[in-house]
């Protein structure tokens, strides 16, 4: 398989999670490149559910390495939770889990800071999972944040430690929290750092390597397109490039080895968290969460649930880039009668075909929708596309027209099984 990046072409939640193990099966390493443990892949295989945070679900398939990138912000204390985890379940995580030694850790006070400036903007909060990735990134930017090559020295990182300490606890106090114990935190993350050591590596070198030994592989996206940090609804976004430019820039490999991408949408539209989301609707959505379905992986939180929005999906193709599509969850639309798709917008009588970047235009758009006979007919045992309903085959290809690049996966189901190759 050629060097692929695979992107949520949504709001995040699109199922990349499924959709990478299901790709895993023809790449040799699987890259993780931006964000942290806010992000949830739920994989489901021979009936076993597993939640992937921050390793890459690559690492369910034997004989594939998985990379932590340097664009990752990483939890020490979380990763060694998730690899215990995946441990007790029988999942072998050694010499093929990496980790950058120049990716960034995320601290006790990066979370603590996150909860309070939620509180502090009230109903103008975004609605992070408060898992501490902005200010993570933020001391990043900053250029005072501490790294997993750091973690691995244990007297460079108590004086650096200590040092961020002061300054946060300060923070903290102003904001009304309780300051941290300093000796507490070093032994737990000393402890983290400890377990982790083996497996932090210069993944630059590691990932060039690799290509020079003619290995494919396969770059894992965290989030969607439309929280991307630059390219989403901003300020209602995550802190990281989730679009496939972070690809590169959160894994040290040049764009000229990037062979194709792979956007992945659901047959509908969901959100969490904050921030405009055009086509919502509350009758899919009572639908959906009425079958269970629609919770995030992460927080637990229902998700916020609409109609498929082309134009969304069709600003996603344009900014990554987007070669072939992935639509996931079809099933969840088989009971609807007629489905909706938002092939347009307007705002105070004016026409929008692409998805602005103000988010008060955004969040003022009235979607322009098109109807769908719906096919009424369980789609979940389907494992070639000519075992879909005439309908839902219609649907699928209206979708890839709509959204300007050509279909070519549809899951069924959250089974590896349960996906169609086209």
């Amino acid at each position: 398989m050629a060097n692929t990046i695979l992107v949520g072409a949504q709001w995040g939640d699109e199922g990349k999670g499924k959709i990478i193990d299901v790709l895993t099966e023809q790449a040799d390493l699987v890259v993780r490149y931006a964000g942290g443990n806010n992000a949830g892949h739920t994989v489901i295989v021979k009936g076993q559910k597993f939640v992937l945070h921050l390793v890459p679900s690559g690492i369910l398939r034997k004989g594939k390495l998985c990379v932590i990138g340097n664009g990752v912000v990483v939890d020490p204390v979380g990763l060694v939770t998730e690899i215990e985890g995946l441990r007790k379940f029988g999942v072998k995580v050694a010499a093929n889990l990496a980790v950058s030694e120049t990716a960034h850790v995320v601290m006790p006070y990066h979370r603590e800071l996150d909860a309070q400036r939620e509180v502090l903007k009230g109903k103008q909060k975004i609605g992070t999972t408060q898992r501490g990735i902005g200010p993570a990134y933020g001391d990043k930017a900053a250029r005072v944040g501490l790294r997993m090559i750091d973690l691995i020295h244990p007297e460079r990182f108590a004086e650096k430690l200590q040092a961020r300490m002061q300054e946060n606890n300060e923070v903290l106090k102003a904001l009304g929290a309780k300051p941290l114990a300093y000796q507490q935190v070093l032994a737990t993350y000393r402890a983290a750092g400890d377990f982790l050591a083996p497996h932090v590596k210069n993944t630059v070198v590691l990932l060039h390597e690799a290509q020079q030994a003619g290995k494919s592989l396969l770059f894992e996206g965290a989030q969607g397109t439309f929280l991307d940090l630059d390219h989403g609804t901003y300020p209602y976004v995550t802190s990281s490039n989730t679009t496939a430019g972070g690809a590169c820039t959160g894994s040290g490999v040049p764009p000229h080895r990037m062979d194709r991408v792979v956007g992945v949408m659901k047959a509908y539209t969901t959100r969490v968290g904050e921030g405009p989301l055009p086509t919502e609707n509350a009758e899919i959505s009572d639908l959906l969460h009425g079958m269970g379905r629609e919770f995030g992986a992460t927080t637990g939180r229902p998700r916020r649930c609409g109609w498929f929005d082309s134009v969304a999906v069709r600003h996603a193709t344009m900014v990554n880039g987007i070669d072939d599509l992935a639509v996931t969850n079809l099933d969840g639309l088989d009971t609807v009668e007629t489905i909706k798709v938002a092939i347009g917008y307007r705002s105070g009588g004016k026409p929008y075909d692409y998805v602005p970047a103000d988010v008060d235009e955004l969040a003022a758009c009235v979607p322009v929708y098109a109807d769908f006979e719906g096919w009424l007919t369980p789609t979940s045992k389907a494992r070639k596309w000519n075992d879909l309903p005439a309908k839902a085959r219609d649907y699928l290809k209206a979708l890839a027209e709509l959204s300007g690049a050509r279909l070519s996966i549809a899951s069924v189901g959250p089974g590896r099984e349960q996906t169609i190759m086209l």
